[in-house]
């Protein structure tokens, strides 16, 4: 690797806020181990069964990370955005990846392998303080979903769905909150743990409820309080 390149994959590194204060030394020691990954939208990283080598660490895009049956069936259990971090469990053992790596838009990834990361977050209080805050936030975010998977009816997961895109990506304008991500109803279902069918036709009633309108892919929260007093 050129001085150019170590210098553009440090650059790509500190986009991500664990790594973003990380010392020069400490990343330029990780640098022999790392492999940059680019992405083309739907190509899948790693599959459930795939050696994992390390953790990798979103530069730009978006990423889908979810379980799938032998049988297809899909749940989404989350996507990760440019800044974050995913394939953290091969830091437990190395055992073989259990879930699925998928870009949803162009993306790059810098993977670091799970020895050199281990021993970075051993001696960078600050890294490790990030990157274990973040996992807080994913065990709070996953127990969430827990939750509504099991007391919530398709309406109110699907209520509350649109809404927390509306809190992560919307843009307000004279309609209401437009959701500044493309996702289509196939999607929505996996995250809520339903069929496209079924949240096609929960979508149409919110329409005629006045709640939400549709552009293209995108969905217009027309009505907030409506849509929390049902989520």
């Amino acid at each position: 690797m050129s001085a150019a390149e170590e210098k553009q994959t440090i650059a790509l590194l500190r986009k991500c806020d664990v790594l973003a204060e990380t010392s020069a030394d400490a990343m330029q020691a990780l640098l022999p181990g790392l492999t940059v990954g680019s992405y083309r939208p739907r190509q899948v990283i790693y599959l459930p069964g795939d050696r994992a080598q390390g953790v990798h660490f979103l530069t730009s895009g978006r990423i889908k990370i979810s379980k799938v049956t032998r049988d297809g069936k899909e749940l989404t259990l989350a996507y990760r955005n440019e800044g974050d971090f995913f394939g953290e469990p091969c830091l437990l053992d190395g055992g073989p990846r259990e879930e699925m790596a998928e870009a949803m838009d162009a993306s790059v990834t810098v993977e670091i392998p799970r020895d050199m990361l281990d021993h970075l977050l051993r001696g960078d209080g600050g890294a490790s303080y990030k990157f274990a805050r973040a996992l807080i936030v994913r065990r709070k975010d996953l127990e969430t979903r827990v939750e509504q998977l099991i007391f919530k009816d398709v309406g109110a997961k699907l209520a509350e769905l649109l809404l927390n895109l509306g809190q992560e990506h919307g843009i307000a304008d004279e309609r209401g909150i437009v959701v500044g991500l493309k996702i289509t109803h196939q999607e929505m279902a996996n995250l809520i743990g339903s069929t496209r069918e079924t949240v096609s036709l929960t979508l149409s009633q919110f329409k005629r409820k006045g709640l939400i309108q549709s552009e293209g892919r995108k969905v217009i929260l027309s009505d907030l309080e409506g849509l929390r007093a049902l989520a």
